[in-house]
């Protein structure tokens, strides 16, 4: 470790205290942010443990701007597990934020969104009796409404090809004019000028014969958290469809089938475990187990590629799953934005192995699908 290292250390140890005689030297470590979120947590200090209250910030930086939840979010980006799971602990037992997890008074009143599902995500495990029964009714609300917009983008792409076929579903959205016409016109009444129909004709739907398997595997470290939400859902939409047979695999240095949950985005999510090391050769090793049949799987990755494992064995997996004939797609990010934070390196080579690499949104990734499939 380098002189300038130990420096940048002590005075983030030493905190506001020494931010008069120590300054921060280069790094590629972004030890401003951490000093603010130590500071954030710990400058309670200065006003007394009992209340609660935060002291401002001081040489230059202004009052902290960071809310509980961003904070909650930030510490996981910046700070290694075990120190994050030591700072958690020292904000709900030392310093009355305990209310997160252990009133559900307070989480009725939170206002029920993404930003508070990531809070609940993140805490749940702190989480007992009514407090977590309360947490799940949010997860289910928020979840639900993230689930009924997406839905009304991905099931076009599903909805299939019309056809001259009898449709089981009569509506007039499907009447079929021309033939019913053609059908009736010997029934032309020349006198009241009009047509008796005998049958009516309605367009059909192409029916598919051959179900699809779609195994989607998803990388649950902390910062692919929006990722996981949305993985969550577009599973549980993916197996309403009758045309695919959803698996949902979750992962970091483990493995967890979720596939027998899949249709249950809350069950999928409170059994999520962010944070932790990241093994995808392993999780891809055993997503080859659930192919039976190639030619018509489509393998959906969704990391950002940094292994923790052997890159040679991730490579390999990646190439034996390409060289059978199922479709691989990795996803660097799938949300409402995907904005991608990935191993390009990676990213590199297994694109040049065959796989589809790309950070897209939930109704892209159904289109892509969908494509694939007819």
């Amino acid at each position: 470790m380098s002189d300038t290292e130990v420096l940048n250390k002590w005075r983030l140890i030493l905190g506001e205290n020494a931010s008069k005689n120590i300054s921060f030297g280069n790094s590629s470590v972004n030890y401003l942010d951490m000093d603010e979120l130590l500071d954030f947590l710990y400058s309670r200090d200065q006003e007394g443990e009992e209340t609660g209250a935060r002291k401002p910030r001081t040489a230059g930086n202004g009052e902290s701007s960071v809310t509980v939840m961003e904070w909650i979010k930030k510490i996981r980006e910046l700070f290694p597990q075990s120190t994050v799971e030591i700072m958690e602990r020292h904000a709900l037992d030392k310093y009355g934020m305990a209310e997160l997890v252990t009133d559900k008074t307070v989480l009725e009143n939170l206002q029920p969104n993404v930003e508070l599902l990531k809070t609940i995500l993140q805490l749940k495990h702190m989480m007992k009796g009514d407090v977590l029964e309360t947490a799940r009714r949010i997860v289910k609300k928020v979840a639900d409404e993230i689930s009924e917009k997406l839905s009304k983008e991905v099931r076009p792409a599903f909805s299939g090809k019309k056809s001259r076929n009898a449709s089981p579903v009569r509506t007039a959205r499907n009447l079929d004019i021309k033939r019913t016409i053609a059908k009736n016109l010997k029934n032309y009444d020349i006198e009241t000028k009009r047509i008796m129909l005998e049958n009516v004709y309605f367009h059909g739907r192409v029916k598919r014969m051959n179900i699809w398997r779609v195994v989607i595997a998803v990388d649950e470290s902390g910062s692919m958290m929006d990722s996981v939400i949305h993985s969550a859902v577009m599973a549980g939409i993916f197996a309403k469809l009758p045309v695919i047979d959803t698996k949902l695999v979750i992962f970091d240095t483990q493995v967890v089938d979720l596939s027998g949950y899949v249709d249950d985005p809350v069950e999928t999510l409170m059994s999520v475990q962010l944070g932790g090391g990241t093994d995808i050769a392993r999780a891809l090793q055993y997503c080859e187990t659930l192919i039976e049949a190639p030619q018509r799987t489509i393998l959906v990755l969704v990391s950002d590629l940094c292994e923790g494992g052997s890159l040679n064995q991730l490579y390999a997996t990646c190439a034996s799953i390409i060289e059978s004939g199922a479709k691989f797609i990795a996803l660097t990010a799938l949300d409402y934005s995907a904005n991608p934070v990935y191993d390009r390196r990676v990213a590199e080579r297994i694109s040049a192995l065959g796989a589809d690499v790309a950070a897209m949104t939930p109704d892209r990734l159904a289109d892509w699908v969908a494509q694939i499939i007819e």
